[in-house]
């Protein structure tokens, strides 16, 4: 009797157990189920155009931001933007434009040579994709395309440059016209420039030549072919005042210039036979040897006056320097900004900068050097003008003025 009381005990015990354990393991399963993530919603209206006012070999895209867009647990960080010759395949990463942004420049290589090249008049096709921080989950849109492009032969954003080239050039043109008609265009005068009639006539006085220096240039710098007209009027007046004109030259080419502006100049002074060749002469074409040749005539001859218009380099300060130990009247010009205050401080005169330029035209009279020059000068009026409208303008926000100069590319 005990032993079946026991039994039945046993039975009951191992049939509680075992429903505890059947509802257990239905609990422990609801509980590891792992919710599903949506990708973002993706972005709308992709659209691709031909990148206006350039040289072709890139394509503009533009699309609407997706709604999940910087926030949320789907926050779309940013968007790829792929690229392919064929709709079905092939498509190639060309950037990523960060979250917020609707416009991204697909610019690629002009030159075959180059990896990225990206020839114009062919077809290309896009596709956007909205990335979150899961790289494995991200929205696409629809392919766009074809799409090519081209390049332009007219920059719209620099209409305003065409307008003021064109405003200039007219000017320049009435000027020109109106010094060819005998105007006397009026032009401020150079101290540097109008020493140089006083420094001739010292020279006579005193019975010593002019040293004229052209300078280390070539016969295409603007700052010889500037000193050549200058040559051509000192020349001109020393073959009037029967003084002698030393013009040593640092290249062949510019010594031929300078012989043919001398030659010139005494024929217009009515002393053609008073020209000598060895007036104009090639020293070397090396800058320090020649800074020495031209240094040694200087303590040999002593000139009177030295004239020093062109193009100079670190010798300016030794040509200089020799020249006061020489007792010589110095008159200097050049537009090497570095090489100016060696020359003021060294010469009786200077010429800086665009002075040299202006010299020529000054002395010249040509009625194109004197009509660009006026030219220039109402055009320099004009911008200081509008650059002082410009920074009130911008101190008072007024920003339609300021948007009128603004040049895009």
């Amino acid at each position: 009797m005990k032993l079946k009381i026991l039994m039945l005990c046993c039975i009951m015990f191992l049939g509680a157990v075992s429903a505890g354990l059947a509802q257990g393991n239905i609990d422990t399963s609801s509980q590891t189920t792992t919710p599903t993530i949506s990708p973002p919603a993706s972005p709308g209206n992709l659209r691709a155009k031909d990148t206006p006012n350039d040289n072709g070999h890139s394509i503009t895209l533009s699309w609407d931001l997706s709604s999940d867009d910087g926030s949320g647990n789907k926050s779309v960080l940013g968007y790829k933007i792929f690229r392919s010759t064929n709709r079905d395949s092939g498509f190639v990463e060309r950037g990523v434009s960060p979250s917020g942004s609707k416009e991204y420049v697909d610019l690629g290589g002009a030159s075959a040579e180059e990896n990225d090249y990206m020839p114009n008049n062919s077809d290309y096709y896009y596709k956007l994709r909205a990335i979150t921080a899961d790289s494995m989950i991200f929205a696409e849109m629809a392919i766009f395309g074809p799409i090519q492009t081209t390049g332009q032969w007219y920059n719209t954003s620099r209409t305003l440059i065409l307008l003021f080239v064109l405003l200039f050039t007219s000017l320049m043109v009435y000027f020109i016209v109106k010094a060819r008609k005998g105007a006397n265009l009026f032009v401020r005068k150079l101290a540097g420039i109008e020493a140089v009639d006083v420094a001739i006539g010292r020279a006579t006085e005193m019975g010593k030549p002019i040293l004229y220096v052209l300078g280390l240039g070539t016969a295409a710098d603007i700052a010889t072919i500037a000193s050549f007209t200058i040559l051509g009027r000192v020349a001109k007046k020393v073959a009037e005042y029967q003084t002698g004109l030393i013009v040593p030259c640092n290249d062949p080419i510019v010594m031929t210039v300078a012989q043919e502006t001398v030659r010139a100049s005494y024929l217009d002074a009515g002393r053609p036979e008073a020209y000598k060749e060895n007036m104009v002469y090639f020293a070397t074409s090396m800058q320090f040897p020649y800074v020495a040749a031209v240094n040694g005539t200087m303590l040999r001859e002593l000139p009177a006056t030295n004239i020093y218009m062109g193009k100079f380099y670190a010798e300016s300060l030794l040509l200089a320097e020799t020249g006061a130990l020489a007792g010589s009247i110095q008159i200097a010009g050049t537009d090497e900004v570095a090489q100016i205050p060696f020359f003021v401080v060294a010469c009786d005169y200077t010429l800086i900068g665009e002075e040299l330029y202006a010299a020529s035209a000054y002395l010249g009279r040509e009625p194109v050097l004197l009509g660009s020059l006026k030219a220039q000068d109402y055009a320099k009026a004009a911008i200081i003008v509008l650059a002082i409208i410009g920074m009130i303008a911008a101190n008072f926000h007024w920003n339609n003025f300021t948007e009128i100069f603004h040049i895009t590319n």
